[in-house]
C-alpha cells in the first residue's frame, strides 16, 4: 500500500481521499484551513462540501503541507486550477524527485492560457505527472455509485501506478496516451456545461440542450485537435462522458451557475449563491483567447464569453448561434 497526500480538501479531493483510504492506502488531506482540519478528523465529515457523508475514522488531515506531503509517493492536486502554480510554488523546495502528481482539477491558467501539466512541469520538472479526469461527481463518488474515469501521462507505467491506486469495486480507471486531449476535454466540457444551464435559466428545452451538447464536442474536438490532442479522446471519458455528466446533473456547479445567469442574475450574484469555484467561467474566458490566437473557430465558447463579459444577454447570444451561416454537419469538426 501506498502514503498518499491529497491537496484540497473540497469536493472532489475528500471523495478521492475516501477512495484511496478504502483501498487500504494511508492518505492525509492537506487543507488550509484549521476548522476543517479538525472537522474531518473529530467529526469525520466535511459538511460544506460533502453533506451528509460520513468519512473514515483513519482518514487524515493536516493544514501543515510540509508534514502532508513528506513521504507521500503521490500527490494529488485537488486544489481549484488558478490555485495550482501557488501550490506547486510552495511544495517546490520540500518536495523529492519521483513524488507523482496527480491532478485532478479541471482548468487552464488563466495568466498564461497553460495547461495544469505545463505549469507543473514548469514549478516542479522533475516529478512525474499525470491527470485524472472523467464523468464524475463527488457526491456519487463519496456514496460508491458505480463510477468510470481515464488517467493520463506521458508515461504509460505512471498511469498504469495511478490506476491500480484508484480503482475499486464501484471506482474504474483506464489509462490513455493523450495527456493533452484529456486535459483540454476536461476544461473545456465546463463552458458547455454552463451554456446548458444558461438555457435551463432561460426556459428552453431538451431539444436546445441536445443541439448546445452535440456542437459543443465538435468545438470542443477542433480545439483540441488543433493543440496536438488526438480526436478519438474527445469520444471518450473526458470529452462526450463529462459533457453528458456536467450538462445534465444538478450536482454540476457550472450548469448550476448557468441556470442563474440565464434566469438573468449578475455574474457577481452567481458566484456568490455558487459559494464554490466555478471553473466553467474562468476557463471561457482562457479558451476563447487562446482559441482567437490559433485561429480556431468557437462560436460557443464566443457567445458564451461574451454574455460573462456583459456584451450580450442569453437569448440575443442563442439568437446568434441559431443565425449564424448554413453549414454541412461535419465541415468545421477537422477544418481548423
Amino acid at each position: 500500500m501506498s502514503k498518499v497526500c491529497v491537496l484540497g480538501a473540497g469536493s472532489w479531493g475528500t471523495a478521492l481521499a475516501s477512495v484511496l483510504d478504502e483501498n487500504g492506502h494511508e492518505v492525509v488531506i492537506w487543507a488550509r484551513r484549521q476548522d476543517q482540519v479538525d472537522e474531518i478528523n473529530k467529526e469525520n465529515t466535511n459538511e460544506k462540501y460533502l453533506p451528509g457523508v460520513s468519512l473514515s475514522k483513519s482518514l487524515r488531515a493536516s493544514s501543515n503541507i510540509d508534514e502532508a506531503i513528506n513521504g507521500a509517493e503521490f500527490i494529488v492536486l485537488g486544489v481549484p486550477s488558478q490555485q495550482i502554480r501557488a501550490v506547486c510554488k510552495s511544495i517546490s523546495n520540500k518536495i523529492n524527485p519521483g513524488q507523482v502528481l496527480v491532478n485532478v482539477a479541471k482548468g487552464i491558467e488563466k495568466s498564461t492560457s497553460s495547461r495544469i501539466s505545463q505549469v507543473c512541469y514548469q514549478e516542479l520538472p522533475d516529478n512525474p505527472y499525470c491527470v485524472l479526469s472523467g464523468p464524475s461527481h463527488a457526491e456519487e463518488v463519496s456514496r460508491k455509485m458505480p463510477t468510470a474515469l481515464v488517467v493520463a501521462s506521458e508515461s504509460i507505467e505512471i498511469s498504469q501506478m495511478v490506476q491500480d491506486l484508484f480503482m475499486s469495486e464501484y471506482l474504474r480507471v483506464y489509462t490513455n496516451t493523450d495527456m493533452i486531449g484529456v486535459e483540454l476535454g476536461g476544461t473545456t466540457k465546463n463552458i458547455i456545461a454552463f451554456g446548458a444551464g444558461i438555457l435551463d435559466g432561460i426556459g428552453f428545452g431538451d431539444n436546445s440542450k441536445a443541439a448546445l451538447m452535440t456542437r459543443g464536442i465538435a468545438e470542443i474536438s477542433r480545439f483540441g485537435v488543433a493543440l496536438g490532442a488526438d480526436i478519438s479522446t474527445f469520444s471518450g471519458l473526458s470529452g462526450i462522458g463529462d459533457l453528458i455528466v456536467t450538462c445534465t446533473s444538478m450536482h454540476s456547479r457550472n450548469r448550476r451557475a448557468g441556470i442563474l445567469i440565464g434566469q438573468g442574475h449578475s455574474l457577481e450574484e452567481t458566484q456568490e449563491k455558487i459559494q464554490m469555484v466555478v471553473e466553467g467561467i474562468t476557463a471561457t474566458e482562457a479558451v476563447y483567447k487562446v482559441a482567437k490566437k490559433i485561429g480556431v473557430e468557437m462560436p460557443i465558447t464566443e457567445c458564451i464569453y461574451r454574455v460573462v463579459e456583459g456584451q450580450i444577454d442569453p437569448k440575443t447570444a442563442v439568437n446568434e448561434l441559431m443565425t449564424r451561416n448554413k453549414k454541412h454537419e461535419n465541415e468545421s469538426i477537422f477544418k481548423l
